[in-house]
């Protein structure tokens, strides 16, 4: 089994890498408009030459004519593809947006409102509700943002800018027979600037392979408002990655989940901060995307969604010497001042930096952009 983005995304659908954890971006059924197509010659004979290698795959002209209709270059996408920052978030950053008291408190309103279809898919599959769910909320928000780039335009423009172009030719090849089969229509066939796809992030290709017709209607449609075909697909990805039915993820040492078996190992991904003993069903969730803090975060999300207590080991300062409580509090400061940080989630990203770059130019202070325990002070006083 590949794993199903076969490379990283960066997480971008939810504002895990990039940005903070504030805002929502609807999915509409036309493109951003920073994502338009342009005219592109390179592009247009690409294409040319690409529809035959298709049909030889059983794409039909009429399909291919459909697809390509409205489709074109995206300069963005390939400046989405050139300029993904490569840094790891610590364990507290990462949970502080994956499992904010936002996240869980959604998260438990839409186990409510969908629990008699999770339940059905849970019965199905074997994999829990409760990390159905919390897999939703990381990949897209509980479907707030699932993506407003065409696919067919987003991948047929990576497949021609050539750095990554089997991978991507690959990816169109399935989108186009998702559209035969039709599952979906182009205009409706909306993802990230790299083709994932619907409330669960799909890659074509692991749609073709595990997405799956839950409610019976024909089309295995993970677009729709409605989510029952996204999240049973969620599911089904899981159960046929291996995993383990009546087992835990893992959990905090000294937790009863913890205590209920032989752990396959114990992580501590930042000292201090809490150590977490992980079973088979860890590795299952890193299948779905290969990172420890992304498995972390859902597992955790998914306790925390079926009512389970925050990890109790204490995270510390940070090498600023502020708390996560403080950092809250220098940005909740700064927003009162009238300094924008995007939100109080205590994560210091390029908004917060950005707001403390204006409060110390503004107020005659040495302009770096970075947190202190004397800034916050001085925000108090």
């Amino acid at each position: 089994m590949i794993d199903r983005r076969a490379f990283s995304f960066g997480l971008g659908a939810l504002g895990l890498t990039a940005c903070s954890a504030g805002g929502t971006l609807q999915n509409t059924p036309a493109a951003a408009p920073q994502y338009r197509t342009v005219p592109n010659d390179g592009w247009n004979r690409w294409v040319a030459a690409f529809k035959p290698r298709a049909a030889a795959q059983g794409i039909s002209q009429a399909t291919l004519d459909r697809a390509f209709r409205n489709a074109g270059y995206i300069p963005l996408v390939i400046e989405r593809d050139r300029n993904q920052t490569e840094f790891k978030r610590s364990l507290e950053d990462y949970l502080a947006i994956a499992a904010s008291d936002e996240r869980i408190a959604t998260g438990r309103q839409m186990l409510q409102r969908h629990s008699a279809t999770l339940g059905r898919i849970e019965a199905r599959y074997g994999v829990p509700k409760e990390v159905v769910t919390a897999i939703w909320g990381l990949e897209s928000r509980y479907g707030a943002r699932r993506g407003d780039i065409p696919v067919v335009s987003a991948t047929s423009t990576l497949a021609y800018d050539g750095r990554r172009g089997a991978f991507f030719e690959k990816q169109l090849i399935a989108a186009l027979k998702i559209l035969q089969n039709g599952d979906t229509t182009p205009d409706r066939m909306l993802g990230s600037w790299a083709g994932a796809m619907g409330h669960t992030q799909f890659i074509p290709t692991s749609y073709e392979l595990y997405a799956v017709d839950f409610t019976g209607d024909g089309r295995r449609d993970i677009w729709a408002e409605d989510p029952t075909d996204a999240l049973a697909s969620a599911a089904a990805y899981l159960a046929n990655a291996g995993w383990r039915t009546g087992q835990p993820w893992g959990g905090e040492v000294g937790s009863a989940a913890a205590r209920s078996g032989t752990p396959l190992r114990v992580l501590q991904p930042q000292k201090p901060g809490p150590q977490i003993a992980v079973f088979r069903n860890f590795d299952v969730i890193k299948r779905y995307n290969n990172s420890d803090n992304y498995a972390i975060g859902v597992g955790h999300l998914s306790d925390r969604i079926a009512g389970g207590a925050p990890f109790q080991a204490s995270f510390g300062p940070d090498e600023t010497g502020l708390t996560l409580a403080d950092r809250k509090e220098l940005q909740e400061r700064l927003t009162r001042a009238g300094y924008d940080t995007g939100g109080a989630d205590g994560v210091i990203g390029s908004k917060s930096k950005a707001a403390i770059e204006g409060y110390q130019r503004a107020n005659g202070l040495a302009v770096t952009g970075e947190p202190s325990r004397a800034l916050l002070e001085r925000l108090r006083g």
